[in-house]
C-alpha cells in the first residue's frame, strides 16, 4: 500500500517496534486516516505504481489534465490531510519520523481535501514500450489532487481501501 502522509504525526516511528505500535492494524492506520494524517492509495493489491501529485488553491484548485481525464478509471471520495508545511509519498513501511524514503511534496499548513483518482494509463496509445514497461511519457496510475478545505463542514473518507470494492 501506498499512502501520503503528513510527517509530523509519526515523529515518534522511530523504530520498527514504534512503527508496529503506530501503524500495524487496521484500525490504528484508519484512526489516522480520520484524524487527516494520512491519505492511502489503497486498491488492494501489491505493485509498482506511478503517482502524480498536485496541490492547487482556492483561486486555481488542483484537478486532472485534460490528458489525465481521457483515462481516467475512479476517484475517489475526499479524504482528509492535515499538514504543516509539507507531506511525502511512500510506501505504508516507510511512514515515520524520517521522511528520506519517500517523495516529499510542498504542501502549505492548512486543511486539505484530497481526491485520488486510478488513470487506465496503458489505454493511451505508446504508453507501453517494446518490452511491456511504462514508455518514459506513460502517465502515472494514481493522480492525488489537494485542494483547500472549503468549510468546516466537509464530510471525509476514512476507509483504508481509496475505492469501494465494487469499482
Amino acid at each position: 500500500m501506498l499512502a501520503l502522509w503528513a510527517p509530523e504525526p509519526f515523529a515518534g516511528v522511530t523504530d520498527h517496534d514504534a512503527w508496529e505500535a503506530e501503524l500495524l492494524a487496521d484500525e490504528d492506520l484508519t484512526r489516522h486516516i480520520a484524524a487527516g494524517h494520512l491519505v492511502p492509495l489503497n486498491v488492494g493489491a501489491d505493485g509498482a505504481y506511478g503517482v502524480a501529485v498536485r496541490t492547487g488553491s482556492m483561486s486555481e484548485p488542483a484537478m486532472l489534465t485534460e490528458r489525465e481525464f481521457r483515462y481516467l478509471y475512479l476517484t475517489s471520495e475526499p479524504y482528509l490531510l492535515v499538514s504543516s508545511g509539507r507531506a511525502v509519498v511512500s510506501g505504508i513501511e516507510h511512514v515515520s519520523g524520517d521522511a528520506r524514503y519517500g517523495h516529499a511534496v510542498a504542501v502549505p499548513a492548512g486543511r486539505w481535501s484530497v481526491t485520488v483518482s486510478v488513470l487506465d494509463w496503458e489505454l493511451e496509445p505508446d504508453a507501453v514500450d517494446v518490452r511491456g514497461r511504462p514508455a518514459p511519457s506513460a502517465l502515472p496510475d494514481f493522480a492525488v489532487l489537494l485542494n483547500p478545505e472549503r468549510g468546516s463542514a466537509a464530510t471525509y473518507r476514512t476507509s483504508l481501501y481509496t475505492f469501494e470494492a465494487d469499482a
